[in-house]
């Protein structure tokens, strides 16, 4: 899914010599946070409206352009450089721009949760099931094969390194809502499940809920 496939091409935008009243009246009746600025359809960066309120409303946009953001994707990236730039500057819409650096439009942040959800696969039926381990013990292979050997098959997956334990997480998403003979599998070969959901959701987890009793009882 690339940038230009969520853009916005009516955001508003407001030039260098426009008022900051008319800055702040824009984000008012849009509703938005931010706001970029362009000149002769030339992208320069974006203002936050908390810069805009520390200014006087009745001066230039030019007077606040020093401290404005100044990034921006290529209608070309992926949108999950969109979704990085958004997190890294807690932005509420990632402005997107041509090579030439004109200006395309934006995407605003509900359309990045929405590509999110369909990148994920969120909207997609299917149990969840997390798994920890330590990196030397990490085999996409066996874990995929595991799954299948349940009549089931990965359709997203996950990894990343978690730093409070060191554990390397391993998300997967299956085609099946029901879990229990895969958690089953995953148990025989040793596998910690940290957290499942499935369609069974409340029993499976009275279920791992006891065997935490059980082995903690057990020293």
């Amino acid at each position: 899914m690339l940038a230009n496939q969520l853009i916005t091409h009516h955001y508003p935008t407001v030039e260098p010599d426009d008022k900051i009243s008319f800055a702040l009246q824009l984000v008012d009746d849009f509703d938005i946070l931010h706001i970029p600025v362009v000149d002769h359809n030339k992208y320069l960066g974006v203002i936050s409206k908390d810069d805009l309120l520390d200014a006087d409303e009745a001066a230039p946009i030019k007077v606040v352009m020093g401290g404005m953001l100044q990034k921006a994707v290529k209608s070309t990236d992926h949108f999950l450089v969109a979704l990085k730039l958004a997190s890294q500057n807690s932005l509420s819409m990632v402005p997107v721009v041509n090579n030439e650096q004109d200006w395309m439009g934006a995407i605003p942040s509900a359309e990045l949760l929405k590509g999110s959800s369909q990148f994920t696969g969120a909207e997609e039926p299917g149990a969840v099931i997390i798994l920890e381990m330590e990196r030397k013990s990490y085999s996409f292979g066996e874990i995929s094969r595991l799954v299948e050997t349940n009549d089931a098959y990965i359709t997203q997956f996950n990894t990343f390194f978690e730093n409070e334990t060191g554990l390397l997480i391993v998300t997967i998403k299956i085609n099946k809502v029901e879990v229990s003979d895969i958690l089953s599998t995953f148990q025989r070969y040793e596998y910690s499940v940290r957290y499942f959901m499935g369609e069974e959701q409340y029993e499976n987890e009275l279920r791992y809920n006891y065997d935490h009793l059980m082995s903690y009882l057990k020293f």
